[in-house]
């Protein structure tokens, strides 16, 4: 039986978040949530019988529409944490071998497949950490049919729970393929989110390095290289959206066509487009902040220089008087120090003339 934290999503209604756990953590271990949605209507939990029954034929759409009703469709959520769990999920009666490796698998990758009127993959999510931007990103697993959804999750993810907790009379999809474009849809608008927090960021470091004479250098570049190291981490994950939502020799059904990839297309294609848009920015702020390292490292350079060459006369000189020898020049008189100060002065005036005369400084 789940514990009571894996229940961490709650309806609107208190009294069906209540029937929900009493009717659905009595059937499969890991069961988070089992729900039929009716468009137009709300939703309801389900009983364990009822979900027994679902998932002893899960291909049999006709038989899930005669249990839950016309134009109903059923929502099963699970943590695959337990090792029950994985065991119901990967002999799933009718379904094809490849949708139950899916549906426990622990490696993070991107993926949408579909045969026989069965859609399944994995897809990106944020988890659960409490700012935005120390968000890690991590998976969600899904496998479904027209009436049908079932999703499996390792961790709490808070898109699921968000998409759980939406749905109402007046926000109910036609079918199972709707839950997985709201998702989406959501995970496409936190990135676009993020996406306009970095770029706020990118703002402040341009008018840093553009509004004061003496910029910090090191701080704009860790501000940029921050930039840089996250929207890098966001565009492997929408890449590969971008890529199996495009690919033409899927398949899907013209029910999961018409809820899933058309406006999935549009939503990751345009994050996708502010991201490579974001990406070349900071790309062109770290050229100029590098540009700006370089001339403010041979401004330094040119200074300490500068310095060598005035001091090289009075090196000399001070050399010379150095040298313990006799007969020393001015080694005799109480003005001796004076003199030599005032020769090495002398030649450090005659080389700075010298070197405005020839251009050099």
């Amino acid at each position: 039986m789940p514990e009571k934290h894996d229940f961490p999503f709650v309806v609107l209604d208190p009294a069906l978040q209540k029937d929900q756990k009493d009717k659905a953590s009595g059937t499969v271990q890991g069961l988070v949530w089992a729900i039929c949605g009716v468009p137009g209507e709300g939703i309801r939990p389900l009983h364990s019988t009822e979900v027994d029954a679902i998932l002893a034929a899960p291909c049999d759409d006709a038989a899930t529409r005669r249990l839950m009703g016309n134009g109903a469709w059923v929502w099963l959520h699970f943590d695959t944490v337990h090792s029950a769990t994985r065991t119901l999920l990967t002999h799933l009666p009718g379904m094809p071998e490849e949708v139950g490796a899916t549906l426990v698998e622990a490696d993070y990758g991107i993926a949408l497949e579909a045969e026989d009127g069965t859609v399944w993959g994995s897809l990106p999510a944020f988890d659960d950490a409490l700012a935005e931007e120390d968000r890690e990103i991590c998976t969600w697993r899904f496998a479904m049919r027209e009436p049908l959804l079932i999703t499996t999750r390792r961790n709490p993810i808070p898109l699921l729970g968000a998409a759980y907790r939406s749905l109402n009379a007046d926000n109910i999809p036609r079918n199972a393929a709707g839950v997985v474009d709201m998702i989406l849809r959501d995970f496409t608008a936190t990135v676009r989110r993020q996406l306009a927090q970095l770029d706020d960021e990118l703002d402040r470091a341009e008018d840093g390095l553009l509004s004061t004479h003496n910029p910090d250098l090191g701080h704009l570049g860790a501000i940029v290289g921050r930039v840089r190291r996250r929207t890098t981490e966001l565009r492997r994950v929408i890449v590969p959206i971008d890529r199996v939502l495009h690919d033409e020799d899927l398949e899907l059904p013209e029910w999961a066509e018409d809820e899933l990839r058309d406006p999935g297309k549009r939503q990751v294609h345009a994050a996708l487009d502010d991201l490579i848009a974001l990406q070349d920015r900071a790309r062109s702020l770290q050229d100029e902040l590098v540009s700006n390292q370089a001339e403010e490292t041979n401004r330094r350079l040119y200074i300490l220089s500068v310095g060598t060459i005035l001091m090289l006369p009075a090196t000399i000189v001070t050399g010379f008087f150095g040298m313990n020898t006799g007969g020393m020049f001015l080694a005799k008189g109480g003005w001796g120090t004076l003199e030599a100060g005032g020769i090495c002065t002398l030649f450090m005036v005659l080389t700075f003339i010298f070197m405005k005369i020839a251009r050099l400084l």
